[in-house]
């Protein structure tokens, strides 16, 4: 089984490719969904890669065999391109990472990406920006609430009924936050939005849910008193975490 190490390495890695983006939206915690289609071909290609080397070794061993069997070197076989025990033996660890993201996928980022993020944000200059939709609570994304709420000198939030869904986040002092993370390509770019959230208890950290009420002014535009926007909170809804986890950046 051994002389197929390489093979199998190939065809578990694609299965695990093919797991989190073809057969379920778990690639979502890692990736933009236009990256799918990517994926999957990987993936594919990664199966067939295996595959195949599974067919060229067998061959490669059975015409070894028929060597041996019309008189050639019997010490040949098991030997020449298998490097002794501890070559292939170690060379099987290589299956364990493959392993883990066919069985136990990593979660999506949570409260300690985002707490490692929460001080670095996007610069951006105070301006006015579009109207919002008319009605209330009126859906917002917690990067498009943080740009309003710091930067739009329209105040276009005062008056308005604002509702949030994000995770669960805590400062030491018992100041939570709604919190998500903003990706531009996959998880490795991801930067955080933020609000925290007055009015009401804190769930647990990593707690995905939906916040309603209404923004409160701190600081000056375009300040660091204006960071995080604060939201008065009217109610706070437990929800399940969304397919994708990430907002746009």
């Amino acid at each position: 089984m051994r002389h197929y190490g390489p093979a199998v390495l190939l065809t578990l890695v694609g299965a695990a490719i093919l797991r989190v983006s073809a057969f379920s939206e778990l690639y979502l915690r890692y990736v933009q969904a236009g990256l799918r289609p990517y994926l999957v071909v990987s993936g594919v290609v990664l199966v067939l890669l295996g595959v195949v080397a599974v067919l060229a070794r067998t061959a490669e061993m059975e015409d070894r065999y028929d060597d041996a069997d019309q008189g050639g070197d019997d010490q040949d076989l098991g030997h020449g391109q298998d490097h002794g025990p501890a070559g292939p033996r170690v060379a099987w660890l290589l299956t364990l990472p493959a392993l883990a993201l066919l069985l136990f996928p990593p979660p999506a980022l949570g409260s300690y990406s985002a707490q490692r993020e929460a001080d670095q944000r996007a610069a951006q200059g105070v301006g006015t920006f579009p109207a919002l939709p008319a009605g209330d609570p009126v859906d917002l994304s917690l990067g498009e609430f943080g740009s309003r709420a710091v930067y739009d000198s329209g105040r276009s939030l005062d008056g308005r009924t604002i509702r949030l869904t994000g995770f669960v986040t805590q400062d030491g002092d018992g100041t939570w936050y709604v919190t998500r993370l903003l990706v531009s390509c996959c998880a490795a770019d991801a930067s955080t939005a933020r609000a925290e959230v007055r009015g009401a208890d804190a769930p647990p950290v990593d707690t995905w849910v939906t916040v309603t009420g209404t923004w409160r002014p701190e600081g000056a535009l375009g300040s660091d008193a204006a960071w995080p926007p604060v939201v008065d909170a009217t109610s706070v809804r437990q929800v399940a975490q969304p397919d994708n986890p990430y907002e746009k950046r």
